[in-house]
């Protein structure tokens, strides 16, 4: 038993990583994506420590769900929709409760201290700070369940933010109003029996259906990336059916909490409140991961071969990606991107970047972006490519990086560092003389 649970084991975090498209029939390949798409999510959900980055913004939403609130129902209320945005929380959180009394006695408050004033100047600045700041933070979440590096521009996050904070009171008044309507419609057909079961299916369905649109439009919008839309919806569906079922247990455990308002006040809520924002984020956040999983499943073929790469064999890839790009050059034909010298040569995907952005920082390639199609970069020699030798692009693999350390290397280890100088001049000497486009 304990042999088959290892080579199962094995199979999940090695061999199967390993199996290429054309080496098994298509229905089995995507069988093992399905596969490897979950072991991904599950091992980046751990390793992330997702739940950590839940009770984070679980702590920022909470200091911030007053102002948010706030904003939301004075653009309702100068469009005139307040009462359906009033009937939106009360659906949220399981009709007239404590907790929804409590929060629109703030908001109430909050929004009494614009008439006198108080409101104008640091507390708007404060109000929309504390917005802001919430947004910045679920985009900072997702650039790093995404592994991006660069966050939106000044410009992009003063215009982004502001035009989510727009468009979700819109939203919410859609749906309420679909809501409404689709109910009034429902009490109107009682003589049809046979349309009837089909209404009530689909005014059920409403509420699962705006979720899956937010969910979706959160995992294409927040990344600062692009993410195709089949794996944001898809991501959105499970995460979005799965937060309305946990939405329901909340709504169940109001009633119970009820009973306890007589001793604990206001406060009997709090903690529910709590766990309902921590686990929301933890499923909105494994949605994300898993749109990325999907999106990305193929840049970890072959991991721990490419995490564990000897560096000879990392020099033979090196030198081939980089005379594969000049080779195509001298064609005069249209150049590589990395997906095309990963899938047309079998190196994988994760492993080709890594050589990509290593010929990018040494100044040996450029990227060029096709017309109509930004997010389609080629690569192409930065220089001249009869210039271009072995010998020059190794010496710039070897001295790409710092060297200002504090070790002794003019005296003390003059001779360790000597030897090593001597050794790489021999080895440019001999194939400075060979042109990457000549092998």
């Amino acid at each position: 038993m304990k042999k088959k649970i290892a080579e199962i084991w094995k199979f999940l975090t090695y061999d199967i990583w390993r199996i290429t498209e054309n080496e098994v029939t298509r229905t089995k390949y995507s069988i093992y994506s399905i596969i490897k798409t979950i072991y991904l999510c599950i091992d980046r959900f751990i390793e992330d420590r997702i739940m950590t980055k839940a009770a984070a913004l679980t702590y920022s939403t909470l200091l911030a769900t007053v102002p948010i609130l706030a904003v939301l129902f004075a653009i309702a209320r100068g469009f005139g929709f307040s009462n359906l945005m009033e009937h939106q929380l009360h659906q949220e959180f399981g009709g007239d409760t404590e907790t929804t009394r409590t929060i629109m006695q703030f908001v109430d408050s909050y929004l009494a201290e614009t008439k006198g004033g108080v409101f104008i100047g640091v507390g708007l600045v404060m109000l929309l700070a504390t917005v802001l700041n919430l947004i910045n933070n679920i985009e900072i979440t997702f650039n790093r369940i995404w592994n991006i590096k660069n966050m939106r521009s000044w410009h992009r996050m003063v215009t982004d933010y502001f035009s989510m904070l727009l468009i979700t009171p819109i939203l919410l008044v859609i749906s309420g109003g679909v809501s409404v309507f689709m109910t009034t419609m429902l009490d109107q057909m009682t003589e049809y029996e046979l349309l009837t079961p089909i209404f009530k299916f689909l005014v059920g369905l409403i509420p699962f259906a705006i979720t899956w649109i937010m969910f979706t439009g959160l995992y294409i919008f927040m990344p600062n990336t692009n993410v195709k839309f089949r794996y944001a919806f898809l991501a959105g569906v499970l995460a979005g059916s799965a937060y309305q079922a946990f939405q329901y247990l909340y709504i169940g455990s109001q009633l119970f909490v009820s009973k306890y308002n007589a001793i604990y006040g206001t406060f009997a809520a709090l903690p529910l409140f709590l766990l309902w924002m921590q686990i929301s984020w933890t499923i909105c956040l494994f949605g994300a991961l898993l749109t990325y999983a999907c999106q990305n499943i193929q840049n970890f073929s072959f991991d721990k071969d490419t995490r564990n790469i000897s560096q000879r064999y990392k020099d033979f890839i090196t030198v081939l990606i980089m005379s594969l790009i000049v080779k195509r050059f001298v064609k005069g034909v249209k150049p590589y991107t990395a997906e095309e010298l990963s899938i047309e040569y079998q190196i994988p995907i994760r492993l080709t970047r890594q050589i990509i952005y290593l010929l990018l920082e040494i100044g040996f390639i450029n990227e060029s972006y096709e017309e109509n199609k930004s997010e389609e970069i080629h690569y192409l020699p930065a220089f001249d490519i009869n210039q271009m030798n072995v010998a020059l692009l190794f010496e710039r693999i070897d001295t790409h990086g710092s060297e200002n350390f504090k070790i002794d290397k003019e005296e003390e280890f003059r001779g360790e560092w000597k030897i090593l100088i001597d050794s790489r001049k021999e080895y440019y000497s001999k194939t400075s003389k060979i042109l990457l486009k000549d092998l």
